[in-house]
């Protein structure tokens, strides 16, 4: 009952709030416009006190909408999570709203989806890249990026230039890791695909 009640009162907010599927916990989907105040109304009026997580799907380049952002919200007092999604509506240049203002912590999770999912965060107080460098032109866990990463000129010139080095693609050892296509999370867990190649062993074809 608990996903139907949180269902009912959700959709006083905005009426287009609908069941998502999920093998565990109560999951929604919501219109990206009324994201901000879903999860307002979340930790406000049903206890949703703790972001867990704020992360990024990308459905895939065929997929549209293409990029999905998801919520899991903690409960503290009532031990019970809830997932929120929302999908963003231009797949070529994915932006969202900024939830910072009702998390702080989310200000971390924002910056790292937006580093490699490519999503944008509007309202963010700081959108900078958090693990790769400013001018790294690609976003690594988009599904069109190469599982052994692109080569490309090292971020800084001055070690460039002394080292003769550019970022290579790296040896894969077990993968790729693939998905199949589920509405359901879970049975969305990526699965080793062995296609492995190092120095001794030439990079597959294709």
């Amino acid at each position: 009952m608990i996903a139907q009640d949180l269902l009912v009162a959700l959709q006083g907010v905005n009426s287009e709030v609908a069941e998502r599927d999920s093998a565990d916990w109560p999951s929604f989907n919501c219109p990206i416009d009324s994201l901000v105040s879903v999860l307002t109304a979340l930790r406000d009026n049903h206890g949703y006190d703790m972001l867990v997580d704020a992360t990024g799907i990308d459905n895939g380049v065929e997929s549209s909408p293409r990029f999905t952002v998801v919520y899991h919200l903690l409960s503290t007092s009532n031990h019970v999570y809830v997932r929120v999604a929302a999908d963003c509506a231009d797949s070529e240049n994915p932006v969202a709203p900024t939830v910072s203002g009702i998390w702080p912590g989310a200000d971390w999770h924002e910056r790292e989806c937006f580093d490699l999912m490519g999503i944008k965060y509007e309202g963010h107080p700081d959108l900078r890249r958090i693990l790769m460098w400013d001018s790294y032109p690609y976003h690594p866990l988009r599904k069109d990026f190469p599982l052994a990463g692109h080569e490309e000129d090292l971020w800084d010139g001055e070690i460039s230039e002394e080292t003769g080095t550019k970022v290579i693609p790296a040896p894969m050892a077990g993968g790729p890791f693939v998905s199949s296509s589920s509405s359901f999370e879970a049975e969305r867990e990526p699965r080793a695909k062995d296609e492995s190649w190092n120095e001794k062993k030439e990079k597959p074809e294709g």
